[in-house]
């Protein structure tokens, strides 16, 4: 299996037969480099955990281009199908989505909040989640934007992910400490990739703090853009 972070929350995993976009926040994104058509080439599914702006990105866009499956909770499917995204696929924490040739992903709790702004008022786009995607290689979680909680016991307990793709920058997530707590109690990942740092001010600028509380343990730095296998 090939990843890519492309910087915030945005990834991409494949592994030769599926091409599954999470979170594309690209076009809006300060870190992120090329083009988004370079990073969607041959798409078969865009995966959101929840409606920010800042984690749907150009997901319409990408799904009009490519063909891809939108697989998104409820609300948000629907409020991207109004946007012209022809091929979703709804569900919601709790249960999951055969993606065919046994790929598959589940959404999980995440303690946040889940909204777009239409006319200067929040608009209530479905409960906010973390996806596990099973099939590709190694089972991935990425955790979207969350606190901890402890019920990331049953998630390590029912799908066992080697990768963990873990929100850090702090103020909207978990911050450093406590994102490290989470990763060393509750998962025994192989692989931890910290993300949604450094995109804007307000949240933390860099890993190092992290990578100070994981002790280095697992914790894999990517270059943004640059796929890296696992």
């Amino acid at each position: 299996m090939k990843l890519t972070w492309f910087g915030h929350a945005a990834v991409r995993a494949e592994n030769g037969s599926h091409v599954i976009l999470i979170d594309p926040f690209l076009s809006g994104n300060p870190k992120f480099k090329g083009t988004v058509d370079e990073a969607a080439h041959g798409a078969t599914h865009v995966v959101l955990t929840h409606g920010h702006d800042d984690h749907v990105g150009d997901a319409a866009e990408i799904c009009k281009r490519t063909g891809a499956t939108l697989v998104a909770v409820y609300e948000l499917a629907l409020h991207l199908a109004g946007q012209g995204v022809e091929k979703i696929q709804p569900g919601n924490p709790g249960g999951g989505i055969d993606l065919g040739g046994g790929v598959r992903v589940s959404f999980v709790k995440a303690f946040h909040s889940s909204s777009t702004e239409v006319d200067g008022k929040a608009v209530y786009l479905g409960t906010p989640c973390g996806v596990v995607v099973e099939g590709l290689g190694k089972t991935v979680y990425h955790m979207g934007d969350t606190d901890i909680f402890g019920d990331m016991a049953l998630i390590e307990e029912l799908y066992a992910p080697k990768v963990g793709f873990v929100p850090i920058g702090d103020r909207f997530t978990m911050g450093a400490k406590v994102a490290a707590m989470a990763c060393k109690r509750f998962f025994k990942f192989d692989t931890v990739v910290p993300m949604h740092y450094g995109t804007f001010p307000i949240i933390d600028q860099d890993p190092a703090k992290f990578i100070a509380e994981m002790a280095g343990q697992n914790v894999v730095v990517p270059e943004i853009g640059k796929p890296f296998a696992v």
